[in-house]
């Protein structure tokens, strides 16, 4: 992975000084490339130069124009700046050890406004930031502009004659260490400091973009073929054109071929040609999957007429495609309920090795984290034994998508304070988790009963649960029944911003995952991401 360091300053010009003084110091070998996330025509001769220096084209070392990113940002488009500086950004990186990020110039003329936004791409970039500055009051101000966008600032150096009691009134309650140096060209010990900083620098925090790219990076690593069943919905053609331009997935799509072009012409969209349409009725190995299905059937009273009427019905089909082996994974649910999508998969897939049930995750992104909510579609009263698979198999899902989980199982009561059904079925629960971790997933971190607070919330499990190892830290909550979860990802969703990715269903042969009937393309893109990575680990 390409190092990175987000340098930002109040002051343009003490920024590029800081810069170009950090990459001559680099030793040859260890010569580090340059990007810049807002670039302005004030800065197009520096650019030529770093281009020329570096080897590369100057449309690669920049995210967008300075006119571009006001415009999306007048149009409140923040992700369309956002996705491109990122995608730029990888493009590079590969071209070099470590890259030094320059944040846009605040000294244009209606610029201010990109000093958020450079917080946010820093953070997004999962860089460390030094932020670099003649003024304690001006270091102070920048680092927690940064650091309220989730970025992470990892050195304060204050440049020329800074007094002491200025630096330490204004920049201590930071925590954050502080260089002086008396001049940019005397910075070598800082050079030194950010160096170690960067190459030991580990992320702590996750923001949904930066989730969200890593799911289609994984998702690109080994590409897996999905089939969408709803060819006649506009949103899921939408999410199948922009899945093929992202190159992330192959994609099948079911539906009237010829409906389906003429649908797709009228969207404007370009790379359905590249996707596989096919009419279920005609299919050519439509024959092949009847008998199949019969053959898997038949012991549940279904004759060779019932397998080819059943397998008239899409999701049935799709499902079939999965089982064969003709598709790794399916998305449906854009247009039907939950069990439209649900039955075929627990009648044709059915549930894997130390799976009794199959259950549901949310991954909700919120602003610097990813958790995990289960089970929240599908379970919905489990027995204590029924909890304690979702909890141990949530975790390996958590696991499977970058979460280090550290289970927490949710009551109206926290440890031993409460009694009642509803929270002894929740303690069962968690001996038998505790009893069949060490077979199921050695070493999982997994408390409970406890509240919602006190799974979140360090000072209120110092109160409430001192001394659990999951408690005011817990990445995988686990609700007792589908009601609670149901309303808890929902609340959570709409009243913090989180971006609720799922529900992905867990503990099949194979990933069948279902969409909300309000889902949007993104929801249908991200989850088809989702069903690729699970493929990848089947």
């Amino acid at each position: 992975m390409v190092r990175s360091l987000f340098v930002a300053a109040p002051a343009s010009a003490l920024k590029k000084e800081f810069i170009d003084a950090l990459t001559a110091s680099h030793s040859a070998p260890d010569r580090p490339g340059w990007f810049k996330t807002v670039i302005s025509d004030a800065d197009k001769e520096r650019l030529s130069q770093k281009a020329a220096k570096l080897g590369v084209a100057e449309s690669e070392l920049y995210g967008v124009e300075f006119m571009e990113a006001v415009e999306l940002l007048n149009r409140g488009d923040e992700n369309a700046v956002i996705e491109k500086v990122l995608g730029k950004f990888h493009a590079l990186a590969p071209k070099f050890t470590g890259i030094p990020v320059e944040g846009a110039d605040l000294d244009m003329g209606g610029a201010l406004g990109l000093q958020a936004l450079d917080g946010i791409l820093a953070a997004n970039l999962a860089s460390p930031v030094a932020v670099v500055s003649e003024c304690a009051v001006c270091a102070a101000t920048t680092a927690r502009i940064y650091r309220n966008a989730c970025a992470e600032v990892v050195q304060l150096v204050l440049s020329g004659d800074v007094k002491d009691g200025d630096a330490e009134r204004h920049l201590a309650p930071l925590g954050v260490p502080v260089v002086k140096i008396p001049s940019v060209s005397a910075a070598q010990d800082a050079f030194k400091a950010l160096g170690e900083k960067v190459v030991a620098f580990t992320p702590s925090n996750v923001t949904p973009k930066r989730f969200e790219y890593d799911l289609i990076e994984r998702a690109k690593s080994n590409k897996q073929r999905i089939v969408l069943p709803e060819g006649d919905d506009d949103r899921i053609l939408e999410a199948a054109d922009a899945v093929l331009r992202r190159e992330f997935a192959d994609i099948v799509i079911l539906g009237d071929p010829e409906a389906i072009r003429k649908k797709a012409a009228g969207l404007g969209l370009k790379n359905l040609d590249r996707a596989q349409l096919l009419d279920i009725k005609a299919a050519p190995f439509r024959k092949e999957l009847v008998d199949q299905f019969y053959e898997l059937r038949k012991a549940k009273g279904v004759t060779p007429e019932k397998a080819e009427e059943q397998l008239c019905d899409r999701n049935w089909f799709g499902t079939m495609m999965v089982k064969s082996g003709k598709a790794d994974g399916m998305v449906s649910g854009a247009a039907g309920s939950t069990a439209d999508t649900i039955r075929p998969a627990l009648s044709i897939i059915k549930t894997g090795k130390g799976n009794s049930i199959a259950s549901s995750v949310f991954l909700m992104c919120m602003k610097d984290r990813v958790l995990v909510f289960g089970d929240c579609a599908i379970v919905t009263n489990p027995t204590p034994q029924q909890l304690a698979e979702i909890a141990v198999t949530s975790a390996k899902t958590a696991k499977a998508f970058g979460v280090e989980p550290r289970v927490g199982l949710l009551s109206y009561s926290t440890g031993s304070s409460g009694t009642g059904p509803d929270v002894d079925a929740v303690k069962e629960a968690v001996e038998i988790a505790k009893k069949s971790i060490p077979e199921l997933y050695p070493g999982l971190a997994l408390d409970g009963p406890m509240q919602f607070d006190a799974a979140l919330d360090a000072r209120t499990a110092k109160s409430k649960m001192p001394g659990s190892p999951v408690a005011g830290n817990a990445t995988v909550l686990v609700f007792p029944t589908l009601n609670a979860g149901n309303i808890g990802y929902k609340a959570v969703q709409r009243t913090s911003g989180a971006v609720a990715v799922g529900p992905i269903i867990q503990g099949l042969n194979a990933p069948v995952n279902d969409l909300s009937r309000g889902c949007t393309v993104p929801d249908i893109v991200n989850t088809v991401a989702i069903t690729a990575c699970q493929a990848q680990a089947k």
